[in-house]
């Protein structure tokens, strides 16, 4: 049996045998893992409120060689969502970016540069302040995980796009010129353009400073949504839940 002591954010829980919770973990040191509370439903003292989704804690869990959970002893808060008002839009934010994380990463895959943005992304979401840091991380996963198209020249003819106006369809790759534009495809257009640029130059708690209305950049955030999309092969549930925030 190994002992291990690390950092993690909790993804979900959810019941499993009795008064047991089976958890979802995103731990620094080996990526997402999955792992046993028991009793955690009965008692609260080894867990307290840190089972909720995108909690932040220092993780105690052992492993046992050739099973796939891992057994959770105990949890420290470091941060927790709770800790801060709570209103729909920012839960389901923070649904999305939990949901994100658990479909985009296989088990046992350590991803630092994912944690880190997700720890940054985590501090942002505020209420009355989401929109900014749901479309930094939503483009930022898409890069880190190799989804994200080259916005700068059509796919198609190789035309310069730098400035303007882009096509996608989200289920062809690259974007195009208008000229090029395939059945069915959506305008991200040049400011959103310039947004996404801004984006992955900037960090999250600089532009977060920024007034960022739903309003903002809208588009670009439906691109970066479709493109999650693309590349995890289905619909995002919490995508549609922020549509109607």
């Amino acid at each position: 049996m190994i002992q291990r002591v690390g950092e993690a954010i909790v993804l979900r829980a959810w019941p499993f045998q009795e008064a047991d919770l089976l958890v979802s973990l995103f731990t620094r040191e080996q990526g997402r893992v999955k792992g046993v509370a028991r009793h955690a439903m009965r008692s609260r003292r080894r867990f307290g409120g840190a089972l909720e989704p995108m909690t932040h804690v220092r993780a105690t869990y052992a492993e046992r060689p050739r099973q796939e959970l891992v057994r959770l002893d105990a949890f420290e808060i470091l941060s927790s969502p709770l800790s801060r008002p709570i209103d729909y839009a920012r839960t389901a934010a923070l649904q999305f970016v939990a949901e994100v994380v658990e479909e985009a990463l296989p088990e046992q895959a350590p991803e630092d540069a994912v944690f880190r943005l997700v720890l940054a992304v985590l501090e942002e979401l505020q209420v009355g302040r989401v929109w900014m840091p749901v479309t930094y991380f939503a483009l930022w996963m898409n890069r880190l995980m190799g989804w994200m198209p080259e916005l700068g020249h059509c796919v198609m003819c190789g035309l310069d796009l730098r400035g303007g106006t882009v096509w996608y369809s989200a289920v062809s790759d690259g974007v195009t010129c208008e000229d090029d534009r395939r059945p069915g495809s959506v305008a991200l257009s040049a400011a959103s353009v310039a947004e996404a640029q801004r984006i992955f130059r900037g960090t999250v708690k600089g532009l977060a400073e920024e007034s960022w209305p739903k309003e903002r950049a809208a588009d670009l955030r439906r691109f970066a949504v479709e493109m999650l999309e693309r590349g995890l092969e289905r619909r995002l549930v919490s995508a549609r839940a922020m549509g109607r925030a």
